[in-house]
């Protein structure tokens, strides 16, 4: 029981962690137009663009592909555990023990993931601002 509460407090500590993680965003160049311009109104506009991709293109299933990944991570950690605890003469509490680690690894794999845009969400921004006169030389 105790292994399961050290857990726990592991996995909310983790993902207390990576929730509060920034977004990547765009990195612009300063070309003429940025210059002209100045970082206040390009912000603004790299904001107004990730609104616009976001109502458009939305998120395409990012919370889907973390479950997904947190399954599999969960189906992965059984069977290891089942297997480990078959050895030990216990493939019941084996595979419980491995399920959990591996959807608290699949889960925090996929957060950790989750900073990086969507690629189509991305493509949509760098257009945005091309169109508005920008230059995107790379996300940070």
């Amino acid at each position: 029981m105790k292994n399961g509460r050290y857990l726990l407090v592991v996995v909310l500590s983790v993902l207390f962690v990576t929730s509060s993680c920034a977004t990547k965003k765009p990195i612009l160049y300063p070309n003429e137009y940025f210059n002209k311009i100045g970082r206040e109104a390009a912000d603004k506009d790299v904001d107004d663009c990730t609104q616009h991709a976001k109502a458009y293109v939305g998120k395409y299933g990012r919370e889907k592909k973390i479950a997904g990944q947190t399954a599999m991570g969960a189906a992965v950690g059984a069977a290891t555990g089942a297997a480990a605890g078959a050895v030990r003469g216990n493939a019941g509490m084996g595979a419980a023990t491995g399920a959990a680690a591996g959807a608290a690894g699949g889960l925090i794999f996929s957060l950790f993931q989750a900073r990086d845009p969507d690629p189509l969400l991305k493509q949509y921004i760098e257009k945005c601002l091309s169109e508005k006169g920008y230059e995107v030389i790379g996300w940070k």
